[in-house]
């Protein structure tokens, strides 16, 4: 097995064909210089990704990966990204590999954040991990690809049915008469968030509310999800009711979700609510048009922090109650099917993630084994006794040989 780094910075300016951590989400890298080639007069060199190999997140996100495919061959790789190279089956078994719970604690064990999360190539190179059989990795790549396939069929079908509600509320706003402009405050409750993540109550017993945070709000491809990942005692969080929008800024504009459940706002975030039900998709479609607009009210950093206060001072086009609820009318069935497929979607995540917690249960007998000394666990001594594999009850392989545990050289 090879692995090494890659040569350039993230913000390596004028290049092309440059893959960074930015671009690894998801299991795919996803760069906006789609057909480029690579950087210009330049030779392959050890950080030149080739087709099958596999990109790994160092920092920020340490340990998302993603296949190198022939769009993105012969690019090159930046400090951000690990390369790991080495026969096929075993690519696929580490991209599913590094998912798992177990990995992922190993590799928080080893993080270092002197200015953001970071795991160094050595940490992965010192990894034992098992190894199924070839047969038995085939089946796992092909049930995690059918549902990651899945997953993205339905988060097309939901953004276009988002952007299509965007698309009426655009040609409405186009063609119609002049509106009546008021602002958001007069036809909005709005209130900053307080409080950070890390201010959070562990542990909390009885009801929970959804914990909003900025990061949360980022890159979401529709303004709706299922859950959150943090949660805040509901009695303390003064939470708001469902379908409440939750928005926050960043130098590229303002960024939106629509709770389905109660939910209160951190540090950074603005839970808006109007003042009629029948007018949330015109006034959530209204502040996705001016999104620009908002984040030029936001102050701090990079934009990103924005007050209520600033908030409700934004001007909006506010048309008549008929034309508000023909509008609720029109798209409140794509909003409803784009939800129905995010529920739908949550669900495949709780079954890959069931899957991943099996693959630890598994490996976990055979990395109880694990010698303590680095230069053993590098190579470990082949243990006399296999454990008995438990029943299979998922129509693979259950069980691995020790004999297939392995560290990455």
């Amino acid at each position: 097995m090879y692995t090494t780094s890659g040569v350039l910075d993230d913000n390596a300016p004028d290049q092309t064909g440059i893959v960074s951590s930015t671009y690894v989400r998801g299991g795919k890298i996803h760069s906006p210089q789609t057909g480029k080639g690579g950087p210009g007069d330049s030779r392959p060199n050890r950080a030149t990704l080739k087709e099958g190999d596999l990109a790994v997140v160092l920092v920020r996100r340490p340990g998302d990966a993603a296949f190198v495919t022939t769009q993105h061959a012969g690019w090159t790789a930046t400090r951000s990204i690990g390369i790991i190279r080495a026969d096929p089956h075993v690519v696929r078994w580490l991209r599913i590999w590094l998912q798992t719970p177990t990995a992922k604690a190993r590799i928080d064990e080893d993080v270092t954040a002197h200015v953001e999360p970071t795991v160094s190539l050595d940490t992965l190179r010192s990894m034992p991990f098992p190894l199924p059989p070839p047969d038995v990795i085939t089946k796992y790549h092909s049930v995690f690809s059918l549902i990651e396939e899945k997953i993205d069929l339905h988060e097309e079908a939901a953004r276009k049915a988002v952007e299509l509600a965007d698309a009426i509320h655009d040609d409405w706003s186009n063609a119609s008469p002049v509106w009546e402009t008021r602002l958001l405050g007069e036809v909005a409750k709005a209130k900053t968030g307080k409080g950070s993540a890390r201010s959070l109550p562990r542990g909390t017993q009885g009801p929970v509310a959804d914990a909003i945070t900025p990061t949360d709000l980022f890159d979401l491809p529709v303004p709706h999800v299922e859950r959150f990942r943090l949660s805040s005692p509901a009695h303390v969080s003064e939470a708001w009711p469902p379908g409440t929008f939750m928005l926050s800024t960043r130098p590229d504009g303002a960024h939106i979700a629509v709770t389905q459940h109660p939910a209160s706002p951190t540090r950074g975030v603005v839970a808006v609510r109007p003042a009629n039900e029948e007018d949330s998709w015109w006034l959530l479609h209204e502040l996705r048009s001016r999104s620009s607009g908002i984040a030029q009210v936001a102050q701090g950093r990079n934009a990103r922090e924005i007050s209520a206060r600033a908030l409700s001072r934004v001007s909006i086009a506010w048309p008549d109650s008929f034309t508000r609820a023909d509008f609720d009318t029109m798209t409140g069935p794509l909003h409803a099917m784009a939800r129905q497929l995010v529920s739908e979607s949550a669900t495949l995540h709780d079954l890959k993630d069931a899957l991943l917690r099996d693959i630890s249960a598994k490996a976990g007998v055979l990395l109880e084994q694990e010698a303590e000394p680095d230069e053993e666990r590098v190579h470990p001594p082949r243990p006399s006794i296999v454990p008995t594999p438990r029943e299979a009850t998922t129509g693979h392989e259950s069980g691995w040989s020790p004999e297939n545990r392995r560290a990455p050289q």
